[in-house]
């Protein structure tokens, strides 16, 4: 018992393979994405190119949270830094790049620990002795 009688199954089959080769005729076009200014930050000398990284600096938690610990609010710290001159700017700037970027490294920390729990885990639902000695 044959479901397609052999001419729709002809027809079929043509309709098939003329769709797939006008599927397959279109191009693809591909190209870099061309890069834009945000607006917010332009670097155009050195000095600015420090004055970000100073700031970046001065935003970490714990930096900002030592300065508060001193008396010194994020007002005047920002008054000071802009009215450092450029040879203590670039020292600033040189001595805070070995700095963390993000935070004070508890995601660090959290996420090992999360992997050595996980990997606990998958050894006892393998039926795995775990020894700590």
């Amino acid at each position: 018992m044959r479901t397609f009688p052999s001419r729709l199954r002809f027809w079929t089959a043509l309709l098939v393979l003329a769709y797939w080769s006008v599927i397959h005729i279109g191009p693809a076009a591909a190209g870099i994405a061309p890069s834009r200014v945000s607006g917010v930050t332009q670097i155009v000398s050195t000095r600015d190119a420090d004055m970000v990284i100073a700031q970046r600096a001065l935003e970490n938690k714990i930096v900002a949270q030592k300065l508060r610990d001193y008396g010194v609010s994020p007002e005047e710290t920002k008054l000071k830094l802009a009215a450092m001159s450029d040879q203590d700017l670039h020292t600033l700037a040189t001595a805070s790049k070995g700095l963390p970027s993000g935070g004070d490294g508890a995601g660090a920390i959290i996420t090992i620990l999360v992997i050595i729990i996980l990997v606990l885990v998958v050894l006892k639902l393998m039926n795995k002795e775990v020894v700590v000695r």
